[in-house]
């Protein structure tokens, strides 16, 4: 498995190695060992205790999802179908606060992320069918949960398709400008 740097500070890309053959294929979806190596953290792996699953259908978003407080970290990938993925950094004291970019996972490449606490996260599914895989470093509180609207004009994100769903929270998310506010107690700017 390599695992590269992304344009975001401290987002990981792992890459899997899949081996096909007439039966299909196999691959290594997460290796701790690479993973801690590549963190320089021994024990990183370990620290993983929840792991989830959604399933949607073509054009649902799921998103702009964070956590306040200390935040969470996630594994998230694609095992089935393919979704345009997108996280913006949220963490005030970043290099990259604000910033945001795209991947495309899939249940072809096997490409997944590691998303360090600190990011508002989302994606849309692409096909048919989609079902997205989190790992995440603890359990879920819904008292630290933060959002922001997908179609919020000041993020800007470009999303692939049409959306043809999202849930009433979703709807309900705030803005970018609010969360910035609020939560961080900034003035509104990128």
């Amino acid at each position: 498995m390599r695992i590269e740097q992304t344009e975001l500070a401290d987002v990981l890309l792992l890459v899997p190695q899949p081996f096909h053959d007439a039966r299909g294929f196999f691959t290594r979806t997460f290796d701790a060992e690479a993973f801690d190596e590549r963190l320089g953290a021994p024990g990183a792996a370990a620290a993983f205790v929840q792991d989830s699953q959604s399933r949607s259908a073509r054009g649902v978003i799921r998103g702009m999802h964070g956590r306040s407080g200390r935040g969470e970290a996630k594994l998230v990938r694609c095992a089935h179908g393919a979704v345009h993925d997108v996280l913006v950094d949220i963490r005030p004291s970043s290099p990259t606060f604000g910033a945001q970019q795209a991947f495309r996972l899939d249940d072809k490449d096997f490409h997944h992320l590691y998303v360090p606490p600190g990011f508002l996260h989302g994606f849309q599914a692409l096909t048919a069918t989609a079902d997205v895989c989190y790992r995440i470093d603890r359990p879920h509180d819904p008292a630290e949960d933060i959002g922001v609207a997908y179609d919020d004009p000041d993020l800007g994100i470009a999303w692939p398709l049409t959306v043809t769903q999202i849930s009433a929270r979703d709807a309900a998310a705030g803005s970018w400008e609010q969360l910035l506010r609020t939560v961080w107690r900034r003035p509104a700017s990128r």
